[in-house]
């Protein structure tokens, strides 16, 4: 399968590098292949929140104008595209069909296309223009997910938290058995 991973502007990019880190080993030991792309604030909150080079992962990354990448055509959509962590801000473009950059463009390609678009959000608290953008891109096809980590699996640690999030991104992208987190199975 093809996906693309939009790291936006808001904090949460421990997620978005344990959803990379999955990619980049398991994923691409299914034969998936991942392209990335930056916001420009998504670039700065990356260095500030996971400090690494993303370019470890060894997956193909587009600048945030860089308009001639495949997926910003319908022609060569992805099968999925996950955009996180997604800032209020990218998700009322997204809801309106702004495409004033690439990660706005490629959730616009999966929209029309009718491909999973996953918008991992982290805002708090809500505004009414973010509830009603919220409602928009859920009736245009996206899957709106909060970044909410679950406590009922007893994390023992940070990265056990991270999993719960990064876990579920992978499941709602249409991968089930990645492993990364258990699913729920009840008291």
């Amino acid at each position: 399968m093809r996906f693309v991973i939009g790291l936006g502007g808001a904090t949460g990019h421990p997620y978005a590098r344990r959803v990379l880190e999955w990619f980049a080993t398991e994923g691409r030991a299914r034969g998936h292949h991942v392209d990335l792309v930056f916001s420009k604030t998504g670039r700065l909150c990356w260095n500030q929140e996971v400090g690494t080079d993303p370019g470890e992962y060894d997956l193909r990354i587009w600048g945030p104008q860089d308009f001639a990448a495949p997926f910003a055509s319908g022609s060569a959509a992805p099968d999925a595209m996950a955009v996180l962590p997604c800032s209020a801000g990218c998700l009322g473009r997204i809801a309106h069909g702004l495409s004033q950059d690439l990660i706005g463009r490629a959730a616009d390609v999966m929209l029309k296309e009718r491909r999973r678009l996953v918008l991992v959000l982290r805002e708090s608290p809500y505004s009414l223009p973010l509830v009603r953008n919220l409602e928009q891109v859920t009736l245009a096809g996206a899957v709106v997910m909060p970044a909410s980590p679950v406590f009922y699996t007893h994390p023992a640690s940070y990265d056990d938290l991270v999993d719960t999030v990064a876990g579920r991104v992978l499941t709602q992208l249409g991968i089930a058995d990645h492993g990364v987190c258990e699913p729920w199975e009840g008291l």
